[in-house]
């Protein structure tokens, strides 16, 4: 079975677009809370509203990379793949399948079990860990392996600090 790519994205582009337009609408219908006296740009919908917009623009982006991948695909569709081509391509698939797991574990495991800020900086520390080099880990030196670690925990800490702060003091939100 052969799957078109270019397809594929210009289909989920379409599909991310829709999901936007859906929040941009949705976060600008929410309630407003102008009637308890709270300054008008805090409304619960603001959120969304920014989220579904930056939705939009990168599923247009994603859209309009699509045409041009699709249009280069025309011209190189003679090309054969080749075992270097395969083994990318295998590297791809298991980079989306452990970004996908390890995101589920965050979800499912981590937020609600420990501190949010703990759980954050141990997310982002072990993703950083793992997608940081494309060398296999064990082909690294010692003291490269060190240095990644000391990245990933002072990325993972400053990241998850930040995060949780603005949740916390820009947001209002109460994090588990």
């Amino acid at each position: 079975m052969h799957l078109d790519m270019t397809k594929a994205d210009r289909i989920m582009a379409i599909l991310l677009a829709l999901l936007g337009l859906a929040m941009l609408i949705g976060g600008y219908q929410m309630d407003r809370l102008e009637i308890r006296q709270i300054h008008p740009a805090s409304i619960p919908g603001l959120v969304p509203m920014i989220l579904g917009g930056l939705l939009v623009l990168c599923a247009f982006l994603l859209f309009s990379s699509a045409v041009e991948e699709a249009k280069q695909q025309d011209h190189d569709e003679a090309v054969e793949l080749t075992e270097a081509d395969r083994k990318e391509k295998r590297a791809l698939w298991r980079n989306l399948i452990m970004c996908a797991l390890w995101s589920v574990v965050f979800a499912l495991l981590l937020v609600g079990n420990m501190p949010f800020v703990i759980a954050c900086g141990l997310y982002i520390s072990v993703f950083y860990a793992i997608f940081a080099t494309d060398e296999p880990v064990r082909s690294l030196q010692p003291k490269a392996i060190a240095l990644l670690l000391v990245k990933a925990v002072a990325l993972g800490a400053v990241a998850s600090i930040a995060i949780s702060s603005l949740f916390r003091y820009g947001f209002l939100v109460r994090l588990p």
